[in-house]
């Protein structure tokens, strides 16, 4: 509330109690009955209406002022577990990746409550949430407890200051798996709150679409929730990790035996992959039959293209002509 409207609130609440104070006189001279009290219980509805008017449309905060841990909760089975079985395999080639067509513009109503997952997961990560509007969607500004940091940030829109992370980086899903799903899983896989995070956004750049084994949060006490989160988004969109990523998740997760991951049920991709064109070998020439017949080399004969054997040397002798004499005759 302004200081000035504070003002003016406190200037019209002291005049309305000092008349209701004084107990007004009827028409008649008699003394009216209402009490005190009852004047100024009617008039402070009109007063807090007047100002509900002069005041922004900014509301308080829905999360309180207690301390927010950003991030999907994790509530299934052992993160080792579920890390034991994912496929490992080496990256595939990033040949067609693009963030747009390949997995949607921007952020979509992935839990269709008519909120983009942009501003659940702001709201979901943040405390002293604060909204633009009285639907309780656009969120103005917060606090960001930075999992990836350990740095509180005091956001507010168009400070530049926060991201939304995918966990599991798009293009790194592209090389390990994702081309195999189809534009909706796709699509499912870049809004799934599970894969989502409010974080610092120079952390955010700095990660880049790195995994594991070449990036982990600054803040080493979230890092088993960190590396937990990406194994659940790659058990359920079907994704497969690196052995080298697979080590690096291991070796975090040896640090805290009883992490979790999420509750997930595996998806079946729905997409077609490209087949590979492969070049036709040609066909292994037939080997041409020999007979076993004796022929004497260069003594005629009369079926062109026969083949024997020459009775002296062994050697395989065509029925064929030559170029300067037209007659066939046994040749090599």
């Amino acid at each position: 509330m302004k200081r000035g409207t504070v003002g003016l609130f406190s200037a019209l609440f002291a005049a309305t109690l000092a008349v209701a104070l004084v107990a007004p006189t009827a028409f008649d001279g008699t003394t009216a009955e209402r009490a005190p009290v009852e004047a100024i219980a009617s008039a402070v509805p009109t007063l807090v209406a007047f100002e509900s008017q002069r005041t922004a449309v900014v509301l308080p905060a829905s999360t309180g002022h207690s301390k927010v841990r950003p991030g999907a909760k994790l509530t299934g089975s052992r993160a080792r577990t579920v890390l034991n079985a994912l496929p490992v395999k080496g990256k595939a080639p990033a040949t067609g990746y693009n963030r747009n067509a390949k997995f949607g513009n921007g952020f979509k109503d992935f839990n269709r409550n008519k909120c983009d997952e942009r501003q659940d997961a702001l709201k979901r990560d943040m405390s002293r949430v604060k909204y633009k509007d009285r639907k309780r969607c656009q969120v103005a500004s917060g606090r960001l407890d930075d999992a990836y940091t350990g740095r509180a940030i005091n956001w507010k829109v168009k400070a530049g200051s926060v991201d939304i992370d995918h966990v599991v980086a798009l293009k790194n899903a592209w090389i390990s798996g994702a081309q195999r799903l189809s534009q909706t899983q796709r699509q499912a896989l870049a809004n799934d709150p599970l894969n989502l995070m409010a974080s610092s956004a120079s952390a955010n750049r700095s990660k880049g679409d790195r995994n594991a084994a070449e990036w982990v949060p600054r803040n080493r006490g979230f890092r088993c929730q960190y590396v937990a989160t990406q194994i659940s988004v790659k058990r359920k969109y079907a994704l497969s990790v690196t052995s080298s990523e697979k080590s690096a998740m291991a070796r975090v997760l040896k640090t805290c035996a009883q992490q979790r991951a999420a509750k997930v049920t595996p998806i079946k991709p729905a997409g077609t992959v490209a087949k590979k064109t492969t070049t036709k070998k040609p066909a292994p020439k037939k080997a041409v039959k020999t007979t076993s017949r004796k022929v004497s080399p260069g003594a005629f004969c009369s079926l062109r293209g026969a083949r024997g054997i020459g009775k002296s040397n062994g050697k395989v002798y065509t029925c064929k002509t030559s170029r300067t004499d037209t007659r066939a005759r046994w040749r090599r």
